[in-house]
């Protein structure tokens, strides 16, 4: 294990942070039960107090193949699964090309796109060294509860990438900002969509100093410049409340605040 001093203001996809010492994992480490565990933060907002944090090092960016299961380490970065996966015909890990980030940080929310997330393709992951099959953790969508640290996950390996599919998935980036964002802020409710439902109550583009609603995509929380934590929490909670107050629905938080 070792220290090293991580700016959110630079690391995380939001820009929204400070210089912060976190913890690095390495191979045959005991890991801690008192750190929240972080990956690429491209769906964290980090605030000025934030838990002690701790990190996967490079030790587990892996990818290695045993007979027809393919096991990928939780530090490995989305895109260089997604290369993996075209390189040598795999099928299954194309919608991770729209998802930024780390392997963990997909288990850790079963992130997706539309129809497709982790947990569909996934057979087993690995939390605090135990093999667990993933009908053993409770999970749905953008949601699962790991109970630990999960630092691998093993797939049964389909033949077949479909380079069709991923250009379809890659053309939904189009109507996503390109500002500083943590992706979508809220999950989308059973049978509508947080986006339509921020419009809706005349939040698309609002702004609250440098954070913003984008005005592409009003699900997506966007940093104009400095914005800061504060600012950013105003904005969630303004659009929860009028949403509630207009539609009598809930919005659960997708981004994650620490």
């Amino acid at each position: 294990m070792f220290f090293k001093t991580i700016d959110f203001s630079k690391y995380a996809s939001i820009k929204v942070g400070q210089p912060t010492e976190v913890l690095m994992i390495e191979k045959d480490d005991v890991i801690p039960r008192d750190r929240y565990l972080i990956g690429g933060a491209n769906n964290l907002l980090i605030s000025p107090t934030p838990p002690p944090l701790m990190m996967l090092s490079k030790d587990f960016a892996y990818i290695r193949e045993e007979d027809d299961l393919l096991e990928i380490g939780a530090a490995m970065p989305t895109g260089r699964i997604v290369s993996y996966a075209k390189r040598y015909n795999i099928a299954g890990f194309e919608f991770c090309s729209k998802l930024p980030g780390t392997l963990g940080g997909m288990l850790a929310m079963n992130a997706g796109v539309k129809a497709y997330e982790i947990f569909n393709i996934l057979e087993s992951v690995q939390i605090n060294g135990q093999w667990i099959e993933k009908e053993k953790i409770e999970h749905s969508y953008r949601y699962a509860v790991l109970g630990g640290v999960a630092t691998a996950a093993r797939f049964r390996k389909r033949s077949g990438f479909d380079e069709a599919l991923l250009k379809e998935l890659l053309s939904l980036r189009t109507n996503q900002p390109t500002d500083p964002s943590a992706g979508s802020a809220f999950k989308n409710p059973p049978g509508d969509y947080a986006g339509r439902l921020i419009e809706a109550v005349g939040l698309k583009g609002y702004r609250v100093g440098d954070m913003a609603w984008s005005e592409i995509h009003a699900n997506f929380l966007v940093n104009l410049g400095k914005g800061t934590y504060e600012e950013a929490v105003t904005l969630l909670e303004l659009a929860k409340e009028r949403v509630s107050e207009a539609f009598g629905v809930i919005l659960q938080e997708e981004i994650k605040r620490l």
